[in-house]
């Protein structure tokens, strides 16, 4: 309900109106049925993304600060490819949950009609699927960015590489709170050439590209790894093989970073980390994992001094080489 009315353009017409509207003319302006309208309206109060007035018998309707924040495509803070991801891709889904609950394996050939194994391979079927993807893995850093580069000092880090870093949100984060660091984002072909119109980038950015696949192809030395919702999409062996590769490119002193849900070590308390684990659960191979149990990749894989900061829904850990 609330992505339609964001789709149908009501939050952003609100926000750059800066005046209550009725449902006639936020029907009329928007060319929709005016029944439709008003119930969409009514909706939309009844969950207090709108506010509605009465005046001379009409009822006037305008964002709430939530709304204007958040909702409308033209803030700077929008989630509106966020709810788009979760409802094309996520809700649909669900009534595919017990089955991936009794075979613990991802529906991918049920949800998408395709054999692939993967979820990447049914989102980047399409320039718009990546399109699409990376604008809603964009939107989290515009909430959380600066709460992820600010876990630690990374201020001694002066290259680093973002492995999967699709659309360079983080990165942008990165150069912006450390601005003497070089960030390489580290993606699929096809994600990189997206990414490259997306960010359009100059020549002198401290952004740069490098297009390949972290599993199969070479990852470049650097100071500083960032997997950000990486390990999360993968088992416990393919874990550890990227680890283990980033480990043995890592410069002595280097380290990696990574950022991602974690489930709390009592299990309990944490409902946004369980709502991601059982989304992971019908779209990938991966799962939420505790913090001790990303301890033991490092741990295997050769990283020491690991250092871990709660989020308010990315956690960040730090291990150096």
């Amino acid at each position: 309900m609330v992505f339609t009315a964001s789709q149908l353009g009501v939050f952003d017409l609100l926000r750059e109106s800066g005046e209550l509207m009725s449902s006639a003319t936020v029907a009329e302006r928007l060319k929709t049925s005016l029944t439709g309208m008003q119930m969409l309206l009514g909706a939309c109060v009844e969950i207090k993304v709108l506010k509605v007035e009465w005046k001379d018998g009409k009822d006037l309707y305008g964002n709430t600060e939530f709304a204007d924040l958040f909702l409308a495509k033209s803030s700077p803070k929008s989630q509106y490819y966020t709810m788009k991801f979760l409802s094309e891709n996520i809700y649909g889904s669900l009534q595919y949950l017990p089955e991936a609950i009794r075979d613990g394996k991802p529906q991918i050939l049920s949800i998408y009609g395709i054999s692939s194994n993967e979820l990447y391979g049914a989102l980047y079927r399409s320039n718009e699927g990546v399109q699409n993807f990376l604008r809603y893995m964009d939107e989290a850093w515009s909430l959380y960015g600066k709460e992820v580069v600010s876990a630690f000092d990374l201020s001694g880090f002066q290259l680093i590489y973002d492995l999967g870093g699709s659309s360079g949100g983080l990165a942008k984060e990165f150069i912006s709170k450390y601005p003497n660091c070089t960030v390489t984002l580290f993606d699929l072909p096809e994600v990189m050439e997206i990414s490259k119109k997306y960010n359009a980038f100059s020549d002198g950015s401290q952004i740069t590209f490098h297009e390949g696949d972290f599993f199969k192809d070479p990852i470049p030395e650097a100071d500083l790894y960032i997997l950000s919702r990486v390990l999360v999409n993968w088992n416990d062996e393919k874990c550890i093989q990227l680890l283990t590769k980033v480990f043995t490119a890592c410069k002595p002193g280097g380290g990696v970073l990574v950022v991602e849900p974690t489930v709390d070590e009592e299990i309990f308390g944490s409902f946004p980390a369980h709502m991601y684990a059982m989304i992971s659960l019908l779209l990938t191979r991966g799962k939420l994992r505790k913090p001790s149990e990303l301890c033991v990749f490092f741990n295997i894989t050769g990283f020491k001094d690991i250092q871990f900061k709660k989020g308010n829904v990315f956690d960040v850990i730090l291990a150096r080489k």
